[in-house]
């Protein structure tokens, strides 16, 4: 009769599992899956005698994650009893100088719209200029490298907090179709703007953003977790909905070159920029890893004049990357995004037109003070990639690569893909957003600034792990003419800043 009962018991939950629409982990391995929740809950516990630390895994600690999943939940993200953070041997910690006074202004309201400082495209008279809503934005993240469902919820819930989202190089779908406004990737395969022989297409790549609500257009150049390699889908893996989408031949290898085909230097990039931007009207940047930079010296100086340039600056540090990569290339090639950004920022900011570009910093900035570190470096915005993924349901079980992502967000697993709810799920990157989006602020306040854009290189430091700080300032050469924006823009910007709740 107890083995009848249990079996019952059993199969019930097994069904709840199934239909519940909360955890994609339940949906997915019923039964099993509480266990890890089991274990997740009672952790702090069984660390007192299992050596692990809460800041000791990679490349999220325990403690990041759990802010994330709370901050996406809604749930508490205060932690107790201090922090568990050695700050006198720690190096690297970041460290926000608080003010003695808080910051003139209006007090901003919870949930309110936090915008981008410059305007996009404003500099260069773009047709479609706009002023970004949202200081967090997600990052490129290909359909094809994600599941449809997650796509579509991270569209989603970037709509709900004012977020735009960009494509990744794999063209637009109909997931990224789910309400939210783009950011177009343009990568070196030309996916969704190509044409029967694989060059780039003007003409498609106008009627895509006409028919779509794209706001920008992002050359992609190279990322962190890749720079100079290209890359493959397998054939396999190309579906007819996929083959359609990318414009390339069903059943067949899809190649990613390792560089563009429509320009081999400085002076042809800006000509490929110039081109695009006309025949759209929209602001056009470009994404990048950091090595080379004579490349960033020569660009500047073309741009110099005023007569070409890109409108944004998406710097992705090598510590980034949502796909996988060699080991050799995600541990040693291109410099981690601090070393990065801070170096075009002051490449930019010597040859004076710093000002007329928007800097995006992208590469593990989806923490608070990480974000808050990028906008003392000179970054006006953020792109947040696998934190995003984290507030989909992303584990961090680092089987991205596989096809077999246990939580469905990186694969194209019918079975597992289903374990996402898309409405639940947009609702938690909503969340996350809106959250890290107050927290940076709230950070920003503390170090006596009115918006992140205000925090200067000296209201942050770093620790050296050996009882002593520098500030960012400091250790990077930079000073605040060149990471924050001009008084007038600051004033514009002030003028047209009334905080208000963000339309849902």
């Amino acid at each position: 009769m107890i083995l009848v009962v249990l079996g019952v018991a059993l199969i019930a939950l097994v069904v709840w599992d199934l239909v519940q629409k909360r955890h994609s982990i339940l949906r997915n391995w019923p039964i099993l899956g509480h266990f890890r929740y089991l274990l997740e809950l009672i952790g702090p516990e069984l660390r007192q005698y299992i050596v692990t630390s809460n800041n000791s895994e990679r490349p999220f600690s325990r403690d990041q994650r759990r802010w994330i999943y709370s901050t996406a939940k809604g749930q508490d993200t205060r932690f107790g009893f201090g922090t568990d953070v050695d700050l006198e041997s720690t190096a690297n910690q970041v460290i926000v100088r608080p003010s003695a006074f808080a910051p003139p202004g209006i007090v901003p309201i919870r949930g309110a719209a936090l915008p981008v400082a410059k305007v996009l495209g404003g500099a260069r008279g773009r047709v479609k200029a706009f002023r970004q809503e949202s200081i967090v934005n997600i990052s490129g993240m290909s359909w094809g490298a994600l599941s449809g469902p997650a796509i579509k919820s991270l569209n989603r819930g970037a709509q709900a907090a004012g977020a735009l989202q960009c494509t990744g190089e794999g063209g637009l779908s109909p997931y990224h179709q789910s309400g939210g406004e783009l950011v177009f990737q343009v990568g070196t395969g030309y996916f969704g703007c190509r044409d029967a022989s694989g060059r780039f297409d003007l003409r498609r790549l106008v009627e895509l953003c006409d028919a779509n609500p794209v706001r920008a257009i992002e050359v992609k150049l190279s990322q962190g977790a890749k720079p100079g390699l290209g890359g493959m889908l397998p054939a396999a893996k190309v579906t007819a909905e996929i083959a359609a989408i990318r414009g390339v031949p069903q059943g067949q290898d899809c190649v990613s070159p390792a560089y563009h085909s429509e320009f081999s230097d400085e002076d042809g990039l800006l000509d490929f920029v110039e081109l695009i931007a006309e025949a759209t009207g929209l602001p056009v940047g470009i994404k990048s890893a950091v090595g080379d930079e004579g490349f960033w010296h020569r660009l500047a100086a073309l741009m110099a004049d005023g007569s070409r340039g890109v409108d944004f600056i998406v710097i992705d540090g090598g510590e980034g990357g949502t796909g996988a990569a060699p080991l050799a290339f995600s541990d040693n090639v291109s410099l981690p995004l601090t070393l990065a950004l801070s170096a075009v920022v002051r490449i930019f900011g010597e040859h004076g037109i710093h000002e007329s570009v928007v800097f995006v910093g992208s590469g593990r900035l989806g923490l608070p003070e990480r974000g808050l570190e990028a906008f003392a470096m000179g970054a006006d915005a953020i792109n947040v990639g696998r934190e995003a993924m984290l507030a989909v349901g992303c584990i961090q079980a680092q089987r991205c690569h596989t096809g077999h992502c246990p939580t469905g967000v990186a694969t194209q697993s019918k079975w597992l893909m289903r374990g996402i709810d898309t409405n639940s799920k947009s609702d938690r990157v909503e969340r996350y957003v809106v959250g890290i989006r107050e927290e940076i602020l709230q950070l920003a306040r503390a170090a006596g600034a009115r918006h992140p854009a205000e925090v200067g290189p000296h209201a942050v430091d770093l620790l050296d792990g050996h009882e002593s700080s520098r500030s960012i300032g400091a250790i990077f050469g930079l000073t605040p003419d060149w990471t924050t924006p001009s008084d007038e823009d600051l004033q514009k910007f002030f003028a047209e800043w009334p905080p208000v709740p963000a339309v849902r």
